[in-house]
């Protein structure tokens, strides 16, 4: 986040800057109708908003004053703020007050929602929502995050949120697919895992096997050469994204972190945001807290903002 923010443009705007950190870095203090789990952010105390999502999801919802649907979604993520108890916190931004913040999550049309996590984006969702439709985004975003972010386990621990795991009989359903993958059937097994996470939005087991199934087809079908003509043509994302698979199977994981990280900072548009999906994509090949996963997350982040 260093640099992303001008704080001499912001200097009018102090005080509401000091009481946004205040709040970022001391819950208890909080402001908002959800107390300390719904907090107003401008572009000074935005560096610590985002730095409390190393910790547990921040859920910043974009707005403005004028926004008709705003208003009619801002309550609503308010609501469940409060009944989440700490699990996640809603960080709150007006768009025309803050613009910077605005332009660094690319908003085109508001209320635009984006949930960060350690640090960087990891999905978003534009327009007021129905209840139902929200309640189901941060229960997947929150069941994807909790081996992770260990704040979002000991806030439903100190409510009782999070249910008991039961053991479950074998599913089938993975069962067909890991039997498409024998048959070197790509497709299908794709199909059948894309078909779970489908009825059931927060089944880890089912990304995770997604990832590693995807990787696996492009590693397999992928040029051999794929690095050496990635380093003779830095401007093509298409020989970039290929070459940081082929190092990562390679066990040349920092280098096709790095690959990509690279291609992040220096473009923008689609082209960006294709090169971060591709990474976060690497990213679920590997457990949460793998060294070099989090280090370029921290990477990640620096690009990013």
């Amino acid at each position: 986040m260093s640099g992303a923010v001008d704080l001499a443009a912001v200097k009018a705007r102090a005080e509401a800057a000091q009481k946004a950190k205040e709040q970022a870095e001391n819950p208890e203090a909080g402001s908002g109708s959800g107390g300390q789990f719904v907090i107003d952010v401008d572009e000074a105390g935005f560096q610590d908003v985002v730095q409390r999502s190393t910790e547990i999801p921040v859920i910043i919802d974009l707005w403005a004053e004028w926004c008709g649907p705003c208003k009619q979604l801002s309550p609503v993520l308010e609501r469940l703020a409060t009944e989440a108890n700490g699990a996640w916190i809603l960080a709150k931004v007006d768009v025309d007050a803050n613009p910077r913040i605005a332009q660094l999550f690319g908003v085109q049309s508001i209320p635009m929602v984006v949930a960060v996590a350690g640090g960087q984006p990891v999905d978003a969702f534009s327009g007021a929502l129905p209840e139902p439709e929200i309640r189901k985004w941060i229960s997947g975003l929150l069941d994807g995050l909790r081996d992770k972010l260990p704040g979002i386990a000991a806030a439903e621990a100190n409510t009782g949120a999070a249910e008991p795991e039961a053991e479950e009989p074998e599913d089938t359903r993975f069962t067909a697919a890991e039997q498409a993958l024998e048959d070197g059937d790509f497709d299908a097994a794709e199909q059948a895992y894309e078909a779970i996470i489908e009825a059931e939005p927060g089944n880890t087991e089912a990304k995770l096997a997604l990832a590693q199934t995807r990787f696996a087809r492009r590693t397999e079908q992928g040029d051999p050469d794929a690095v050496a003509k990635a380093d003779a043509a830095s401007e093509d994302l298409e020989l970039q994204l290929a070459a940081a698979d082929q190092q990562v199977a390679a066990q040349q994981v920092e280098a096709g972190f790095d690959r990509l990280i690279t291609v992040i900072a220096s473009s923008a548009g689609e082209q960006k945001d294709r090169a971060r999906t591709h990474l976060l994509e690497l990213f679920e090949l590997f457990p949460g807290d793998d060294e070099r996963v989090l280090a370029a997350r921290r990477k990640l982040a620096s690009a990013l903002f």
